[in-house]
């Protein structure tokens, strides 16, 4: 499986979870957070499309002018993997970081967020298509929220993909919480939507 085949794939997982999680959901239900310093299940599917609309274009430029040469794998170098494992992947040794401003969600979403996140999501499959005619391991784009951090094109859709992972696992547990409203045992809040 070509590593475009593989991304496109957890993509679409990706759009899965996020109709899972969000379909059906109120406004209300949406934007309920946790607690004070928690982001809301909308929240995180916000700054999923946020990151998308940010990251897209500096990677897509990065392409310009380059010539075709495909690669067989996504090979990461060390900052890119130490950054992947460090601050993208899902685990307990994660690091959590601030959002940068750019793609930090309101305290509000707008109420079709899920479609918008999905519409995000098919421009990411294009850039894969099309940087899969690349050598995405030699290809470099500047970093849009830390201009000195240069990665490979390849990295920043490894990151695109695995931040998604990251936030989509976020929001599930948002809605699996005993006080979700709607929830078993908690249905105060769905008059107020």
């Amino acid at each position: 499986m070509s590593w475009a085949t593989r991304l496109i794939s957890e993509l679409d997982a990706a759009d899965q979870r996020a109709k899972t999680v969000a379909e059906g959901l109120t406004p209300f239900q949406l934007n309920w957070r946790p607690s004070p310093g928690s982001w809301s299940v909308g929240q995180c599917l916000e700054h999923l499309r946020a990151a998308n609309e940010v990251m897209l274009p500096a990677i897509t430029n990065s392409l310009t002018g380059r010539p075709l040469h495909a690669v067989e794998d996504i090979m990461p170098g060390w900052f890119g993997r130490w950054f992947l494992r460090n601050y993208i992947e899902p685990s307990p040794e994660s690091k959590r970081a601030r959002a940068p401003g750019k793609i930090a969600p309101a305290s509000q979403v707008d109420p079709h967020i899920l479609d918008l996140f999905l519409t995000s999501n098919l421009a990411v499959r294009e850039l894969v298509r099309r940087a899969s005619g690349y050598d995405v391991n030699r290809i470099r784009y500047r970093n849009p929220f830390i201009p000195v951090l240069r990665f490979t094109a390849g990295t920043g859709l490894l990151i695109v993909t695995r931040h998604q992972h990251r936030h989509l696992l976020q929001a599930e547990r948002v809605k699996q919480a005993a006080d979700f409203p709607g929830s078993e045992g908690n249905e105060m809040g769905l008059a107020a939507s």
